[in-house]
């Protein structure tokens, strides 16, 4: 089997970093190294069993620079950290000449992105995020339709994916570290209201803490209310008992159903970025704008744009 390119890894022990892995090797690449403080990663032998694993970024960081030297250097990095290590990670790759595959949220705040620029253009590599809901062939047709039309649309979206006690005491429950409960879990739909319905022009926020975020977005095509959560009490009472996952989108009070489809979206990102077309900065930016925006807001209360989950 001829490999095309070779990957290093960050974060293997992740939640997210078995869909990189399979990425890596449904696109018959190699994963050559991988780094985790934690040793759960029992995973890499479903994927890559003869990958080097590392507890320490130093060993991690001479290996890479080792195979460098020899003239064997690694194509990219696939981040898959806790978000707020992404922007060094990122930073790290591009010192090395290595571009970058970067679980969402790329960084945290917009103004990273301008560094990430600047080293971008100075190392001749590339930054490419995941934003997996842009290949999801329902948000395609979806878009189609919208961009043959001036209308503005009427859009709920909510977001329930219920978390038990351990995620507040994880980096996830800690906002400076994850960039709280919209980033965390609610960027990926944010780019896909950018993505459908244009520039984001008005950005207001009804509850934000540590279980949940609901506001009010305007589009140029598009009022968006949302609400996110982690609170399983939040789930509907009509879903299934042992449902802990509600995620509904209506437009023009129309249901959106994209639940199927979600299964190879990460090697569908992969192929399309080894192939030269993945999402880049300026393709990001937009999302990390919105998140940074929710966290550095203001509560706005009493307002006529309530998310139906919160009234």
């Amino acid at each position: 089997m001829n490999i095309h390119k070779t990957f290093a890894l960050t974060g293997a022990a992740g939640y997210v970093a078995p869909r990189h892995m399979r990425a890596i090797r449904d696109n018959n690449c190699a994963l050559l190294a991988a780094l985790d403080p934690n040793d759960s990663v029992g995973i890499l032998d479903n994927y890559f069993p003869d990958a080097l694993f590392f507890r320490e970024f130093e060993r991690f960081d001479r290996y890479i620079d080792k195979i460098n030297r020899q003239g064997n250097p690694i194509s990219y990095l696939s981040v898959c950290a806790p978000n707020y290590l992404h922007d060094a990670h990122i930073r790290y790759a591009l010192r090395n000449c290595i571009s970058v595959i970067c679980e969402k949220p790329l960084v945290l705040n917009p103004w990273n992105i301008d560094g990430l620029e600047e080293l971008e253009q100075a190392n001749n590599n590339k930054v490419n995020t995941i934003l997996q809901l842009r290949l999801h062939p329902t948000i395609i047709e979806l878009k189609k339709k919208i961009d043959n039309n001036d209308k503005i649309y009427d859009v709920d979206l909510t977001y329930i994916t219920s978390r038990g006690s351990w995620y507040l005491v994880s980096w996830k429950g800690d906002s400076n570290k994850s960039g709280g409960i919209a980033t965390n879990i609610g960027v990926h739909f944010f780019d896909m209201l950018y993505y459908l319905f244009g520039k984001n022009t008005y950005n207001v926020i009804h509850i934000n803490n540590q279980k949940k975020a609901a506001g009010y977005l305007e589009f140029e095509k598009a009022k968006v209310r949302w609400f996110l959560s982690i609170d399983r009490s939040d789930l509907p009472q009509d879903i299934e008992k042992e449902q802990s996952t509600y995620r509904s989108i209506t437009i023009d009070k129309e249901e959106i159903e994209f639940s199927n489809g979600f299964t190879d979206l990460h090697t569908a990102s992969y192929k399309k970025i080894l192939q030269g077309s993945g999402f880049n900065l300026n393709q990001v930016r937009p999302s990390i704008e919105i998140v940074s925006t929710i966290r550095h807001a203001t509560i706005e209360l009493n307002k006529g744009d309530r998310h139906p989950m919160i009234i």
